[in-house]
């Protein structure tokens, strides 16, 4: 049945295409579905010369810069409020799935995020078969290879995020082709693929990573935006941390690779979210405006998203309010609301420090969740000149610690787990603790949901640990702000819904299990 299915799809397609000038432009719709509007006739080059490889360059550190709505927003919606660390904050169709548990592949930012990441690819992959077929002596080969080498991890870092948020995904590696009568064949898979298992999206990534390790450009200081070889090698941890099969050796390997290429935790905390004010001792709000980042490319930054003076990061206005406009679009709930449940672990914790870069508390005109004039919100957005930042030591030498306990080295696991506490100023782990791997591995987990609190983070620590169903079936009966919960969490729920407007236009993707 499927192959007649698809069989009725290549017909109308030939229909389509036989019924108008085979010199026209391609029927875009099917291009959106994978590719975006990226495509080529079969005479062209995709890059012509090295001019056009440079800005192919510069189109994915600009996509990375300007998309954040999928990469950034929508991922902490799912990777907080769809734990335990915040609720959704503005409730509505888009919104409250996440926080109760009640996705569809109907909800419009899946959709959005799909095919958001699908145009990434197809952009990454724009750059990285052009290079393959670019004939051009004025692009070297050792420039070729390291432009390359970039957009292998642009790539990559693309597909992390989708194998992990949907499991079967599809891998699209190269450009697509025009469609006409002759080849409809044999493009069919590039408008219309099959899902991959999620262990060949795993595979193809470590493989794209470890090519891209080797000519990717070295760390600079200067520029923490820079897909680098620490890029390479601290996803490469993530990814041996997350595959199916896990391998804590190769996630030692690589978080020590980190550790060599010279990363280290600043010393303040607030190094990593503060902002410069025009003048600190004003009252808040009464021209204390932020005027810029407090530090950019810290020692603990591997990959960095800047807004400096003269762009802005639009995030801001999403999660709470402006230090550099203090009631800029401050009339609505915002998003990823903290829970009582985090804010209580801080405070169990004694937490102080990375509380209060985390979470801050301020009147508003709306009560959904707690009263308006003492009001919590994520603070670690604050303003539009405040750096994403991607990927950052403290979350890599914190999974070199979980590895370690995995491998039954709970003694090195506990230095690494006490030189992120003495950091946040708290007392080393008890012997009691320490000695013992389970109680180890959740003093662990709750490190990381202190450490890494709305950097989204958390829900994939659920799953990767196999936490989901005993967190989050239990945070509802003790979390009193928290709306009902539709939908109990089950072995469906590690994975979310592909979204249906994009299984109804390739008839070769299939639903994940449970929805």
């Amino acid at each position: 049945m499927k192959k007649q299915f698809k069989n009725l799809w290549i017909y109308g397609l030939a229909l389509i295409i036989t019924s108008c000038s085979l010199d026209y432009e391609p029927v875009d719709i099917y291009s959106n579905i994978t590719e975006g509007n990226d495509t080529i006739s079969s005479e062209q080059v995709i890059l012509k010369d090295k001019a056009a490889v440079l800005n192919q360059r510069q189109v994915l550190y600009q996509r990375l810069k300007d998309g954040q709505e999928h990469w950034y927003l929508d991922l902490l919606l799912l990777a907080e409020s769809h734990s335990d660390n915040a609720y959704a904050g503005s409730p509505n169709a888009e919104t409250t799935p996440f926080e109760v548990n009640s996705i569809e592949g109907s909800n419009p930012n899946l959709k959005r995020d799909w095919n958001g990441h699908m145009n990434n690819v197809a952009q990454a992959n724009r750059l990285i078969q052009g290079i393959d077929e670019l004939n051009d002596p004025m692009l070297t080969e050792a420039e070729g290879k390291q432009i390359k080498a970039e957009g292998l991890i642009f790539r990559s870092l693309i597909y992390f995020d989708m194998v992990r948020t949907w499991g079967r995904i599809p891998l699209v590696l190269v450009v697509g082709k025009d469609i006409t009568a002759e080849n409809i064949e044999e493009v069919y898979p590039a408008y219309f693929p099959a899902q991959n298992e999620e262990i060949e999206v795993y595979e193809q990534i470590e493989k794209d990573l470890l090519e891209a390790e080797k000519y990717a450009p070295d760390k600079n200081n200067a520029d923490k935006t820079l897909l680098t070889k620490s890029v390479a090698r601290a996803l490469l941890a993530k990814v041996y941390a997350e595959k199916p099969i896990r391998d804590y050796d190769k996630v030692i390997e690589y978080a020590d690779k980190v550790i060599a290429d010279g990363f280290s935790l600043v010393p303040d905390f607030n190094d990593l979210w503060g902002v410069i004010l025009a003048n600190p001792a004003a009252a808040p709000g009464a021209n204390n405006f932020a005027i810029e980042a407090k530090v950019r490319n810290s020692s603990e930054a591997i990959l960095e998203i800047q807004y400096p003076v003269g762009s802005g990061n639009w995030c801001t206005w999403m999660f709470g309010r402006s230090l550099d406009d203090w009631n800029f679009w401050f009339e609505w709930a915002k998003w990823i609301t903290p829970s009582r449940d985090i804010i209580k672990a801080f405070e169990d914790a004694g937490d102080t420090k990375r509380f209060k870069e985390s979470v801050v508390y301020y009147s508003c005109d709306w009560n959904i969740y707690y009263p308006a004039d003492n009001y919590p919100f994520m603070y670690k957005t604050r303003s539009k000149y405040n750096s994403i930042i991607k990927l950052r030591y403290a979350d890599i030498l914190l999974l070199k610690a979980e590895a370690l306990i995995q491998t039954n080295d709970l003694s090195g696991a506990a230095t690494i787990i006490n030189q992120i506490r003495q950091r946040a100023g708290l007392n080393a782990l008890s012997a009691a603790v320490t000695g013992n791997k389970e109680a180890l591995l959740n003093a662990y987990l709750n490190e990381r949901r202190l450490e890494l609190a709305f950097e989204g983070e958390r829900w994939f620590d659920l799953v990767r640990l196999d936490k989901v169903e005993d967190v989050m079936n239990a945070v509802f009966s003790k979390d009193e702000g928290r709306p009902a919960q539709k939908y109990p969490y089950d072995k469906f729920s590690y994975k979310l819904p592909i979204p249906q407007d994009v299984i109804d236009q390739n008839p070769n993707l299939e639903q994940n299990p449970g929805y």
